[in-house]
């Protein structure tokens, strides 16, 4: 088995999970420890790309890379940065800042999307050229 096919088995579980998180959103303590899990596995899939195949040079030259790679890597990243926005605002809201709640709601279902994305893309960005 490649580890393209690793990768991409991976990057499915890591969606199918966070969809179960964003079901059981009302439920705060599994919610928690759901979308935590889902956040450092995706994460740890993003290191396990970049030490297998040098991901971050090969994004680096993107005048050079397939216009899909390029989208496949923007929207990765964007990912990513959202993460970090859910965290950030999902503390807040955990810490009893209810006025954080919209935001957290908007940001987690942008960040959803953008893992939809990311993993529909990927099919076409490893495919050779």
């Amino acid at each position: 088995m490649s580890t393209a096919v690793i990768f991409q088995i991976q990057s499915f579980l890591i969606l199918s999970l966070m969809t179960v998180g964003v079901y059981l959103r009302r439920k705060r303590s599994v919610h928690i420890k759901v979308m935590g899990t889902t956040i450092v596995w995706d994460i740890l899939l993003v290191l396990q790309i970049e030490l297998n195949r040098g991901a971050i040079i090969k994004a680096s030259k993107a005048v050079t890379n397939a216009m899909m790679l390029n989208i496949h890597v923007s929207i990765a990243v964007l990912t990513v940065l959202f993460y970090f926005a859910m965290i950030y605002t999902g503390r807040r809201f955990l810490n009893g800042d209810n006025s954080v709640r919209p935001l957290h709601k908007k940001l987690g279902w942008t960040t959803w999307t953008l893992r939809i994305l990311t993993f529909a893309t990927s099919f076409w960005a490893v495919t050779p050229q």
